[in-house]
């Protein structure tokens, strides 16, 4: 989507950090914002500051953990507009450093519910009303750079969570009609609330990664990226996992007799389900 002049953008997680920071570059661009967090305050500080700077924001509490808020949001965004054009699905939590042995079951569990089941949530909910819509539409993910690269010590939780969310954006992708554009957006060490404390002065901050990002966004990119060195961190997992292949399972002729999109493609050409 290359003009957000008029269309109206929801941002969950829109408060603060790179939700907030969305949300002015959105309306700086003339879109009419409606941005969700948890804490009403937030919000009502978030919508004031964005009002301020000439931005039509409007704003209302969800928990993206919850479907039926997530409903609700999108009821409060169509009662205000009467349309929706763009989901922005923001709203992450970090974890306290833990093992993957040691960490209690109900941080992981949290981790996911609110990284993983509330971007599925923003994307269910909004998607299926802009298919209804039938209009250009857009669905931004909000991963990490831990989507993209080898997990690391003490945060197993957040990482399967930001790995899960770039399964979800790469399926959606393919699912959505053509007039739906999809991003996963993948932020690396930002400015936010959600890094550990005393080391965000160190991060990027949101108005330097918005100038990365941003362009992207307009390009309609799959993934929006951002930190550079990142691609270290990649190629650390592409080298491993090309070193097993060459030495465990080289390529040989017709080796795509078991793979799996060869096989559901032939199964569609012929019109037929795969059997559960």
């Amino acid at each position: 989507m290359e003009d957000f002049d008029g269309k109206v953008v929801v941002i969950t997680g829109g408060a603060t950090g790179i939700g907030f920071a969305f949300a002015r570059r959105f309306g700086a661009e003339g879109a009419k914002v409606v941005i969700a967090a948890r804490r009403q305050e937030r919000i009502d500080d978030a919508v004031a500051e964005l009002r301020a700077a000439g931005v039509d924001a409007a704003g209302t509490t969800a928990d993206v953990t919850s479907y039926e808020q997530v409903e609700a949001l999108a009821d409060f965004a169509w009662d205000q507009h009467g349309r929706v054009d763009v989901i922005v699905n923001n709203a992450g939590v970090g974890q306290d450093f833990a093992s993957v042995i040691d960490v209690p079951m109900e941080t992981v569990r949290s981790v996911i519910d609110i990284n993983l089941f509330g971007v599925w949530h923003g994307c269910q909910v909004f998607g299926r009303r802009f298919i209804e819509q039938g209009t250009p539409a857009a669905i931004y993910n909000v991963g990490s750079e831990n989507s993209l690269f080898n997990g690391f010590p003490l945060a197993g939780s957040y990482v399967a969570s930001k790995h899960a969310v770039l399964a979800l954006t790469e399926s959606l992708a393919e699912e959505v009609p053509d007039f739906i554009d999809v991003s996963l957006i993948c932020p690396g060490f930002v400015s936010t609330e959600l890094g550990p404390p005393g080391s965000m002065d160190t991060a990027m901050d949101t108005d330097r990664y918005l100038e990365i990002a941003w362009p992207q966004i307009v390009a309609g990119e799959l993934f929006v990226v951002s930190h550079a060195f990142n691609m270290e961190r990649i190629e650390v997992r592409h080298s491993a996992l090309a070193q097993a292949f060459a030495t465990y399972a080289p390529r040989y002729d017709g080796d795509d007799e078991f793979d799996v999109r060869t096989f559901f493609a032939a199964l569609n050409a012929l019109g037929e389900q795969p059997q559960s």
